[in-house]
Parts: C-alpha cells; structure tokens; sequence
C-alpha cells in the first residue's frame, strides 16, 4: 500500500479509551518535566538564603539542570531508538526519583548540583521520548492534539510547582528547610510514571521497525479499529522496507533534505527558547520584584503566568488539528515580539515607585505567557515530535532538543546577569529583537506537517516536496 493511500476512517470505541489512558500516563513525563523546570522560581530565593548561594551560584544551580537536560535528550533520544519508548520512559522515572532525593537531602551547593544534574538527564530524555510515544501511538487526524497534551502537562506541572511554592512558602516560610519540601513532591508523579509505563504497550511503530510485526499489530488493534490497524501496519511497513530510510547522522548530513529538515527542527527548537519564555518560568518572581511587587506579592502574582499557560494550552489543543503548523508559529512570534516591545515601553515609561508600574508589567507578563503557550509551545513539540522521518526520529528530535536545551541553559545562566546590567527594558527589548528573526526564519524555512500521515509526510521530506510546496503555499 502507498504511503499516501486513504486510511480506513477513525471510529469510536474502547480503543480510543485506549488511547486517551495511554495518553494520560505518558504525560507524567511532561507533568514531572514541568514541575522540576518550574520549582526553583519560589525555591531559589529560600535556598540560597540556607545554602549562602550568590548571584553565580544562584545560575549554576538553575542552569546545571536545563544544561544536562541538553546532553538527556541528545542521549534518550538514541536510547529510545534502540531500546524502545516505553522502556526509556520507565527508566527516566527512576531517573527522576533518584534525582529527587538527592536534591531533597543535598547538604550543600555541589550535592544539590548534582542532584538538578540528574533531574536534568531525566527532564531531557522526557522533552525527547515522551513526545515521540505520543505521536507514534497517535492517529494522524488527532495527532496535534494528542502529541499536544504533553506540553499542556508541562505547564500543569509549573503551575503546580508555582501553587506549591506560594503555599509552602506563605505557610511554612519561616523554616530554613521549605525548598526541600518543594522539591519532595515531585516524587509522587514520579512514582506513577514508573507504575503506569508498565502497564503500557510499546510504540507500534518502534515494534515495526525492529521486525516484530505480530507485536506490532496487536498493539494498534488496542487503539485503532481492526480494519485501521491493518491499514496502517502496511504503511509502517512500506517505509521500514526503504533502505535508503536507514540513516545515521553521517548519512543524516549527507542528504540534503535530511540535512534541512534537521536544521528546522533545531531552529524552531532554539527559537521557542530564545522568546525568554523560561526566564519568566525560572525567574518570574525576581522579574516581578524587579517590577515593583514584594517577595511575597511576587511569590503569590507568580501564579498567574502558570494559570494563563495552563489556560492557553488548553485552547491550543482545540487548534491543533484545525490550523496548519505554520500559521500558529507566525501568530505566536509576532504576538509575542508584540508582548516583548510593550513590557520594554512599559518598563521605560512607567518609573520604578510608580504605584501601577507591577501591574501593568505584571499584565504583560500574562498576556506573553498566554500567546506563548497558545500559540507556541504546543506546537513546537507537536511540530518536532512529527517531521523527522521514522529511521532517524529519535536522532532527530534528540538533536532538535539538544539545540533547543542549550539555548535554554545559556538564557537560565545569563539571565540574573543580563536583567541586574540592563533591566527589564533592555532584556525585553533584545527579546523582541531576536523574534523579528524568528519570524523570518518560520515564514521561509519551515514546511507544514498537520493532516498527513508520519509516512506520507516521511515521503515529502526525503523526496524534498515538502519544502518545495511551502514555497508555494507559503
């Protein structure tokens, strides 16, 4: 069968309950992604009083996690390909526990170092592998949507770290110990991901390619119709038999298309990033401060970012498999340059002691995070969890991610320093500078994905239709 051919219609039934459980335990990899990532904006503050940490060592603390979360999806990425997605997931479970602990019993700055380096390896090999399983897993007419609830679990769990800093914070904020508890509680999603990933199956296409055909097809059975999963089983098969398919990333650099989509992948990894999205998620109380708010006013107004991001993923996944790919990646960067320039203005035009300065930034800050997380954080991890082709995804995507946590540490480490030299305007002002360029880059470089097949899009990129029909389009 072509990879093009018509598939069978989607049809209810248990298997697309099936579905949606599957979906919900893979998500506590984003879930625990999201909660470590956003536990260190009310942490830091109370850590480093306990712990005498300084400006510097405040950033290697935040940064040593996003950095290693770089080499942990470079590396989960190809340990997915060769031990298969669900088995990756059960062991970053571990992963993430263990971290955990030792950051909860860390005596001092280097154990704590370690401990964030841990959680980084398993934050990265989730960014990676989670996204992956959900695509794989998904049919293709629902694939944005069901890919697109990882990243509304990620923002769940930065919300939650947010709620569970600003309770834990007001409550029991006169102990030195408070962070420790804030970290402790990322071990009950932890726990879950491991028990749940047992009992899920293998992604059927990963079964596919390493020739186990009958594992394969018992698994689309439990979510596909049994007219689908044949269907789609002949697909799988028809892109595993092409040789020429097989590729490492000496043959990745070869080719040029493989090459190019490679570099999509990286620019729109690195793009989301440098939209200083998790300067707000790392730092958002000390920019609040930097506002006007207190400590504790910043500590409690920091939630609301976390709502609105929860808030516009939630719409996003309604958009998803209603608006092309690319169409959402424009609106997201010139909304949130637009954001970017108005808290600049806003920072210039109401002085310091201005008794609505906060606000009005406070507003802003929502109002980015809000288009961010509408129009591009769920796409961007749906976009890249679907354009690599099958042989290469977990290579692929672990490159993509690698770029995309690397532009992550860097703005973890330098943003303090970058905010105490030139203020909320400067910083805001270079960030709208930087998505002028995103813009660019989006509207020429980057092809759609949304409603075709993983293999019929496969077939566009290897062949280079899919760039030469978004110069058409777009």
């Amino acid at each position: 069968m072509p990879a093009s051919a018509p598939l069978p219609p989607l049809t209810p039934g248990p298997h697309r309950r099936r579905l949606g459980v599957i979906a919900i335990v893979a998500c506590f990899g984003g879930l625990l992604f999201g909660y470590d990532t956003g536990v260190i904006n009310g942490a830091l503050r109370p850590m480093s009083g306990e712990l005498g940490l300084d400006a510097l060592t405040e950033g290697v603390v935040t940064s040593s996690l996003v950095f290693a979360a770089a080499f942990g999806a470079l590396v989960g990425g190809r340990l997915s390909d060769a031990l298969g997605r669900r088995t990756m997931l059960v062991a970053l479970a571990v992963v993430f526990f263990v971290g955990t602990l030792v950051v909860v019993l860390a005596p001092g700055f280097a154990v704590l170092v370690a401990g964030r380096v841990l959680l980084g390896l398993a934050v990265g090999g989730a960014s990676t592998v989670v996204p992956v399983y959900l695509a794989e897993m998904a049919p293709f007419e629902i694939r944005g949507s069901l890919s697109g609830r990882n990243e509304v679990a990620i923002v769940s769990g930065q919300l939650a770290a947010f709620v569970v800093n600003a309770v834990l914070g007001t409550a029991l904020g006169h102990l030195d110990g408070v962070w420790r508890i804030m970290f402790a509680v990322c071990g009950l999603p932890a726990i879950a991901l491991f028990v749940g990933m047992l009992r899920m199956p293998e992604s059927p296409r990963w079964l596919a390619e390493r020739g186990r055909r009958d594992d394969a097809l018992a698994v689309l059975r439990t979510v596909r119709s049994p007219e689908r999963a044949e269907a789609e089983l002949a697909q799988i098969e028809r892109v595993v038999a092409e040789p020429a398919a097989r590729a490492g990333l000496s043959a990745v650099l070869r080719s040029r298309w493989l090459r190019r989509i490679l570099l999509v992948g990286i620019g729109v990894g690195v793009a989301q990033q440098l939209t200083g999205i998790n300067a707000i998620m790392y730092y958002g109380q000390s920019v609040l401060v930097e506002s006007g708010f207190s400590e504790s006013a910043a500590l409690i107004a920091n939630i609301a970012p976390g709502v609105i991001a929860v808030v516009g993923g939630v719409v996003a996944l309604a958009m998803m498999d209603r608006i092309d790919r690319r169409t959402t990646l424009l609106v997201g960067f010139s909304l949130t340059t637009l954001c970017h320039l108005l808290i600049g203005v806003a920072s210039v035009v109401l002085e310091p002691g201005n008794p609505i300065r906060p606000f009005v930034i406070l507003a802003l800050v929502v109002a980015f995070v809000g288009s961010m997380q509408t129009f591009l954080n769920v796409a961007t991890w749906v976009y890249l969890s679907e354009i690599f082709p099958l042989h290469i995804r977990g290579l692929g995507i672990g490159v993509a991610v690698f770029a995309h946590w690397l532009a992550n540490g860097a703005l973890a480490l330098a943003f303090p320093s970058l905010l105490a030299a030139v203020g909320l305007t400067g910083a805001f002002f270079l960030f709208a500078a930087v998505g002028a360029v995103a813009l660019a880059f989006i509207a020429t470089q980057v092809p759609e994905t949304r409603g075709r097949t993983l293999e019929g899009l496969e077939a566009e990129i290897v062949s280079g239709r899919a760039f030469r029909r978004r110069a058409v389009v777009g």
